[in-house]
């Protein structure tokens, strides 16, 4: 793409904030990227008047852009980004964080249902790990500025390749906790875990291990824990409890019992190990 000039490259941006023509009416700021390019004008109004209906904004048809509210402005650009047919690829960074929560969701429905439509190449940039997983088929993850996974959400729920991507994924993130490894079974200070299967070779560095909060048990049987804090959150709860010092979060129905001197089980099926923060293979 470098050599070739802004116009012959076909691919339409989105910014993190409004880039639009304020003195322009809504429907003159959709439609000028088309005549630009000679597009016929019954066409530019089919497309303009599908694209008004998609944002939202078909009551503002006429209205200057000037006048509108932060939200509405960012719809146009968001719009404009989505007017012309022949783009190669949408780049979007960050494109809702000024739209309000709801039209968050209708937004991210529709740009799906455009991608699914018309097979658009769209490269979504976002910090909210929400909208990563609802919105795209292939999720990459950046931490400090090297790439530590590319995969579908599945694989990033349930087989994290790095720490970061498992404390970024999920609400609240993987449990990651300090051990050391005899062959199949990781020690917590005096606490023995059974491993699902044993690493396929010993590893080096600093060994953790991580599991989700959906695959930690609280019981009467286990490692001992002391719960130091129970968030409601609706349709479950989560429990937030200490074990050999280190933090760890369960998620229980709400109707689940917690007892008294509660003790904790990690089920082997949902067990990561780490080495340096990168995760290690384990024997098949």
């Amino acid at each position: 793409m470098t050599p070739l000039s802004t116009q012959e490259r076909n691919i339409a941006q989105v910014f993190q904030f409004p880039v639009i023509y304020d003195t322009m009416t809504v429907y003159d700021n959709l439609a000028f990227p088309l005549r630009n390019r000679g597009v016929a004008e019954r066409e530019v109004d089919r497309t303009v008047r599908e694209i008004l209906a998609m944002i939202d904004l078909e009551s503002w048809t006429n209205r200057k852009a000037r006048g509108l509210t932060a939200d509405q402005k960012q719809k146009i650009s968001l719009g404009r980004g989505l007017v012309r047919a022949d783009v190669n690829a949408i780049l979007f960074d960050e494109p809702l964080t000024v739209i309000d929560p709801h039209m968050k969701w209708v937004l991210r429905s529709q740009l799906k249902q455009l991608h699914k439509r018309f097979g658009y190449t769209m490269v979504y940039v976002t910090h909210d790990q929400t909208e990563a997983l609802t919105f795209a088929d292939q999720v990459v993850v950046m931490f400090e500025g090297e790439i530590v996974q590319i995969g579908t959400p599945a694989e990033l729920f349930a087989r994290p390749e790095h720490t970061f991507v498992g404390y970024f994924i999920g609400s609240p993130g993987m449990n990651v906790l300090p051990v050391t490894l005899e062959g199949g079974t990781a020690r917590i200070g005096t606490n023995e875990i059974q491993l699902h299967t044993a690493p396929a070779q010993a590893p080096n560095g600093k060994i953790e291990l991580g599991i989700r909060p959906e695959f930690v048990r609280i019981g009467r049987e286990g490692m001992p824990a002391t719960v130091t804090k129970v968030e409601d959150v609706g349709r479950h709860r989560i429990v937030r409890a200490k074990v050999e010092g280190h933090e760890v979060a369960a998620i229980l129905g709400e109707d689940d019992e917690i007892p008294t001197e509660p003790r904790m089980i990690f089920d082997p099926a949902g067990i990561n190990l780490y080495a340096d923060n990168w995760r290690v293979e384990t024997a098949q």
